[in-house]
């Protein structure tokens, strides 16, 4: 039994995915099996060996991650400048489990933070040259948005009824103020791009002070480019995240809608994880106070 994030989520462990390996891909299962302490909250993730990872959804709403990432991540790889977790294998649900799951190559690297890169103005363009990238990829076809990357009027309702969740957890008006200041930026009128959705500091890895991948697909999608300009808040600080914004010369528009992006993911992810997974909040808690900080300075 592990201690699960959701209250409805699929319990797993070392066993059924060994169960799952015998009945599916047997090449694999006598491997050595671990379960990785994980920033992931939709996928439980299980070391296979020294090479492989077993990708395993939580929950009901990541289940059709995987297709999506078996369909698009070979097709974004080749393409891109980091590296990305294509699947090598894919499972179908069984001994008990309900949902698809995948077998990944394992990529070493530790989470982005500024203790894990050597230069963090690197690190910034790293990332403008992985996004840039990403965004020139042709988008005919791609996902639509599944609650990153759309309108973000779509998320008001949530996003005030998270604000009232949280009471004096955090500064209820200056949070509100802060929202209806960005959410009221000119909305996304051109094509949509391809976006990850979620440059967290669980998904971008480091290696040797560098950033080397980018893990996690399963909100990629093509929309707002703006959606994925919210990790500027998530991973840089002050003057990093200056440098980020000029090297992708954004404008008011788009970097409203980032900002408001970054705070409503942060806003909706506090009071859902509060007890549940600790470390996650106060990094959330951290990308609203910035937030609040680049508000403050432009008063």
């Amino acid at each position: 039994m592990t201690e699960l994030m959701h209250a409805d989520e699929i319990d797993t462990d070392a066993d059924l995915v060994r169960r799952l390996l015998r009945a599916q891909h047997p090449q694999w299962a006598d491997l050595p099996i671990e379960r990785l302490a994980s920033d992931g909250t939709d996928h439980a993730i299980y070391r296979l060996g020294e090479e492989l990872a077993a990708r395993l959804p939580r929950i009901h709403w990541a289940a059709g991650q995987v297709a999506s990432e078996r369909r698009w991540l070979p097709v974004l790889a080749p393409l891109l400048p980091l590296r990305l977790p294509v699947p090598v294998a894919s499972g179908a649900p069984g001994a008990g489990y309900p949902f698809e799951w995948c077998v990944s190559p394992w990529i070493e690297g530790e989470r982005l933070t500024a203790a894990t890169v050597a230069d963090p103005l690197e690190a910034v363009d790293t990332l403008v040259g992985f996004i840039r990238a990403l965004q020139a990829v042709e988008p005919s076809g791609g996902p639509v948005p599944r609650g990153r990357g759309g309108p973000l009027a779509e998320r008001d309702e949530a996003v005030r009824k998270s604000i009232a969740a949280m009471g004096t957890s955090v500064d209820p008006a200056a949070v509100t103020a802060a929202w209806d200041a960005d959410r009221r930026a000119p909305v996304w009128e051109g094509p949509g791009v391809w976006i990850h959705g979620d440059l967290s500091t669980g998904n971008v890895l480091a290696q040797e002070g560098r950033v080397r991948a980018v893990i996690d697909w399963g909100t990629a999608c093509v929309g707002d480019p703006a959606c994925e300009l919210h990790a500027a808040w998530n991973l840089f600080s002050g003057e990093h995240r200056m440098a980020f914004r000029s090297a992708l010369a954004v404008d008011d528009a788009t970097w409203a809608r980032a900002r408001a992006w970054a705070l409503s993911v942060a806003l909706l992810y506090i009071p859902y994880y509060e007890h549940t997974y600790p470390p996650g909040v106060a990094l959330a808690r951290q990308t609203v106070a910035r937030v609040l900080a680049d508000h403050e300075g432009a008063g």
